[in-house]
């Protein structure tokens, strides 16, 4: 089967242009690196007098001076097969163990290595990888009444020669259903009653009640199987703690095309052809290396002016700059689909270092994003077309919803229109008063920190947003952390998103299946971060509804697909309503390859590389 489409970058271009319209009903649409911005050094301005203009972007007419692009030894020009793919992340590989990872570069760098039971293709299709073929009810792989679903599992071999099984899947499943792994994917798992091994070629799931998404799990990126035979002592607690884990999790075995000969976590991780694997003679490139660092313009021009790598990942650049880029004729982009959400996350615990060790513990309520005039006044103040306009372009487009894709379960109802008005009269009415420039009530002054990864579209978001609070009279303190140090899982490191130490947050993200269920669990209480559970629940801002706990246990269990997207719908809206979140752009930002370089795709629902083992260099 053929799954390769690239997308001319035109056409996308000329689409964009005519679609850059509403908040509410946009077509729907991770986090790079500011220049000359220090990681995790948060800088105060002085209260202004005035407010600033509120849709003042940085100037990004010229692109700046690139950092220098990380060196990759050079791509082979001849189509014969053999040689080295070069990739380029601005966002360092930090750790090869998808389950422990929060990191988009982290799942991508164990793309190459682990594999799922099946992937999802550029046309949000499912595709078998370690199955024979997709279990459906007309194929007997699906139980009628919904309690389970059976995989066939191909014969193959991991990297050390040793047999893949049925038993590997049992084992991933007891890995990431014990609390105490700490698995960023436990909520996959979570409708799992049992897995069991029907004989080594077979695995069957059965769930705790009938389920209307049977390839919940261990399909995409986040259902990626271990190997039994390296994890088996890493369940519970040892899996971060135990010196053993910790090299299997940065050197994991594996089934796919190509096996690690070598981790620098926050520089560069080298692969080889895995000869074991079951279609090794029809990979084309002998080794793979994925560099990290850099930022992501100069990326860009490694690949499309100095043509010194083959294929750079996430192009988050502000138009101004990548448009002359591109325009160099050495390379094409490839895009489509959603590259997901970029939000503002509320904190609703409370970051006060002073706080201790219960700083932004779950039973530390923030003192003033609790209130909804606050949250909502916050909402109202931002300027979502400014931010497209001034940095983003024809790759995003303005949004209110937080789900996007698929189009069905993009929400109709919501409105996220700019009312500086409004805003103000909200904050008047809840009774916070301005004090120069900045409001306070009972003391408590609407001052917010403001953290994001270090990037210089990003930090022109930041500076968008911060001149838009200034006009209601909230200051924003902003923060930029070196991506590879805020996107990590490391429970020790303070300034991860995991931890959320500020009262705002912002990056990317998106479902991982044309099914939202697992995406929409993530903002249930029991899914909220805390040190209980290292840090690695899926809900950074420690949102807690029952409300919406309530109708998100209905539609876990509605088998009906219209009335699953109607509730998919209600679910977004009280996120948006209740302004637990703050979605600002559905972002299309495309990746860049060379010309002679055949097979990247986009997959709006799978890792970029989920098909790597189809590139190739073309004459």
């Amino acid at each position: 089967m053929n799954h390769k489409r690239l997308w001319s970058w035109l056409p996308v271009f000329a689409a964009l242009a005519l679609l850059l319209a509403a908040c509410g009903g946009a077509p729907p649409a991770q986090a790079p690196q500011a220049t000359e911005a220090p990681a995790a050094q948060a800088t105060e301005a002085p209260a202004p007098t005035a407010a600033p203009a509120a849709t003042e972007a940085p100037a990004a007419t010229e692109a700046p001076a690139p950092t220098a692009a990380p060196a990759a030894t050079e791509a082979p020009a001849a189509a014969e097969p053999g040689g080295k793919l070069t990739i380029l992340y601005w966002q360092a590989i930090t750790i090869l163990n998808p389950h422990l990872a929060s990191g988009t570069k982290d799942y991508d760098g164990a793309t190459l290595i682990l594999e799922p039971l099946a992937r999802f293709s550029e046309t949000d299709e499912l595709v078998p990888y370690l199955a024979t073929e997709i279990p459906t009810v007309e194929n007997g792989g699906i139980a009628e009444d919904n309690t389970s679903i059976t995989w066939k599992l191909v014969e193959t071999n991991w990297s050390d020669g040793t047999p893949f099984t049925a038993d590997d899947v049992v084992f991933t499943w007891q890995y990431c259903s014990t609390p105490e792994t700490a698995c960023t994917n436990a909520s996959n798992l979570e409708p799992i009653e049992t897995v069991e091994a029907v004989d080594p070629q077979t695995v069957r799931i059965t769930w705790k009640e009938p389920n209307p998404n049977p390839y919940i799990s261990f399909v995409g990126p986040l259902g990626m199987i271990l190997q039994k035979a390296q994890f088996e002592n890493c369940i519970g607690a040892a899996a971060i703690s135990d010196a053993a884990c910790q090299a299997a999790n940065l050197a994991p075995i594996g089934t796919g095309p190509y096996k690690l000969t070598e981790l620098r976590p926050g520089d560069t991780a080298l692969y080889e052809r895995n000869p074991e694997y079951r279609n090794a003679d029809s990979v084309f490139f002998d080794e793979v290396e994925i560099k990290g660092g850099g930022d992501a313009a100069s990326a860009a021009r490694a690949v499309c002016e100095t043509q010194e790598v083959d294929y750079a990942w996430n192009i988050q650049v502000p138009k101004a700059v990548l448009e002359p880029i591109l325009a160099s004729g050495n390379c094409d982009p490839v895009a489509g689909g959603s590259f997901g959400v970029e939000r503002i996350v509320v904190n609703f615990s409370n970051p006060d270092p002073a706080l201790g060790d219960q700083r932004s513990e779950p039973d530390q309520p923030h003192p003033f994003l609790t209130d909804p005039a606050v949250r909502q006044a916050i909402n109202l103040a931002i300027d979502r077309q400014a931010i497209v306009d001034q940095l983003y372009g024809p790759t995003g487009y303005p949004t209110c919803n937080v789900l996007v894709v698929p189009a069905q379960v993009n929400s109709p109802n919501t409105t996220c229109d700019r009312n500086v008005e409004e805003a103000n009269r909200l904050l008047d009415e809840a009774g916070y008063t301005l004090n120069g420039a900045v409001r306070e009530k009972d003391g408590v002054r609407l001052v917010v920190d403001f953290q994001t990864s270090i990037n210089t579209l990003r930090q022109g978001e930041q500076a968008i947003v911060k001149a838009n609070l200034a006009e209601i009279g909230i200051q924003v303190n902003v923060k930029a952390i070196d991506a590879a140090v805020f996107f990590s899982g490391d429970p020790g490191n303070p300034d991860t998103l995991n931890k959320f130490y500020a009262d705002l947050q912002m990056y990317t993200n998106g479902p991982d299946s044309t099914d939202s269920q697992a995406y929409l669990s993530s903002w249930q209480c029991s899914e909220v971060n805390s040190s209980a559970n290292q840090w690695n629940g899926n809900n950074d801002g420690r949102y807690c509804n029952p409300e919406y706990d309530a109708l998100f246990a209905e539609y876990a269990a509605e088998f009906d697909q219209a009335r699953r997207a109607e509730l998919a719908i209600q679910l977004n809206d009280i996120l948006v309503n209740d302004v637990a979140i703050i979605p600002l752009v559905n972002r299309v930002t495309p990746q860049v390859k060379l010309k002679n370089l055949e097979g990247p795709t986009y997959s709006t629902f799978d890792s970029v590389l989920w098909n790597i083992q189809e590139w190739r260099r073309v004459p």
